[in-house]
């Protein structure tokens, strides 16, 4: 399911303002582009621990919410320096 910035603060008892601040504050970024990093992460972990022959990229990037392969694959790409099928191969 999608995650709003309001959804997050919610669930921390603030403001989305408080939330923000806090982020930006002690992790120089928002909240979602956090979330983004995390869920780009497990995607990551997951693509080097899988067998190529089980299961795609593209599954593996939705699993983790990135429902667009190729932002997903540029968004891998400038974080890892290889595309995501080199990773799911074993590169």
């Amino acid at each position: 399911q999608p995650v709003t910035v309001a959804d997050i603060a919610a669930a921390a008892h603030v403001t989305v303002r408080a939330l923000q601040y806090a982020f930006r504050r002690h992790l120089d970024t928002t909240p979602l582009a956090q979330l983004r990093r995390v869920r780009l992460a497990h995607a990551h972990h997951e693509l080097v621990a899988a067998d190529p022959g089980e299961v795609t990229v593209t599954e593996i990037a939705a699993r983790w919410g990135f429902h667009h392969p190729g932002r997903f694959a540029s968004l891998y790409r400038d974080t890892y320096r290889k595309a995501p099928h080199e990773t799911l191969a074993g590169g």
